[in-house]
């Protein structure tokens, strides 16, 4: 029998019984209590600081406001934050609007530096946005299979079989991590930006 990962340990498998059971008696609530509980987890596990944490989701709020609010449906252009080090991925019309997305990016509060990974294509289609999210998924589930690193530490993102990995890592765990994103079925390159910690 395989040894439970750092993660998933017996004490934090019977504290998520433990809230899903409350959340049973709580009438309409028990999503929101095991959301809760599972993003309370993943929190206490990431190796950002809380207050970082947070940043990084008003970064990604602000700049894909601005970038709505500039050009509108006319790029789709996703926007993900980690360490305050922006990924942008997604399409754009030109190579004008590709280098001021990234401007905008750049200028944005609290930004320390961007990735763009943008490509002068049309948007892509829905079916092929829903690929991406089944890929990530089965690159998550394989990363949780692997029992190398946690899952958690790895931010993965998939822009039509390119696959971005981000995260404060230790360079085996980065190692370890592409490697799983190689060979999964679907990913046609791996591009690593992770920041690497003793």
């Amino acid at each position: 029998m395989r040894e439970p990962s750092s993660f998933f340990t017996p004490k934090r498998l019977g504290v998520i019984a433990a809230a899903t059971l409350l959340s049973v008696g709580l009438s309409g609530c028990a999503g929101l209590v095991v959301a809760g509980v599972a993003g309370g987890v993943a929190v206490a596990q990431d190796r950002r600081a809380t207050s970082v944490v947070w940043n990084d989701q008003e970064i990604e709020r602000r700049v894909a406001e601005r970038i709505r609010a500039r050009y509108g449906t006319d790029t789709h252009v996703n926007i993900t934050s980690f360490n305050r080090a922006v990924l942008l991925s997604g399409e754009v019309p030109d190579d004008a609007t590709r280098a001021e997305v990234e401007r905008m990016a750049r200028e944005t509060q609290d930004v320390r530096k961007v990735h763009n990974e943008t490509k002068v294509a049309l948007p892509s289609t829905l079916s092929a946005r829903a690929s991406d999210t089944a890929l990530t998924a089965r690159i998550k589930a394989r990363m949780v299979e692997a029992n190398k690193f946690s899952p958690l530490h790895v931010k993965v993102v998939s822009e039509r079989g390119s696959v971005f990995l981000l995260g404060l890592v230790k360079v085996q765990e980065g190692r370890d991590a592409a490697e799983v994103v190689s060979r999964t079925q679907g990913v046609d390159n791996v591009v690593t930006l992770f920041e690497y910690i003793e």
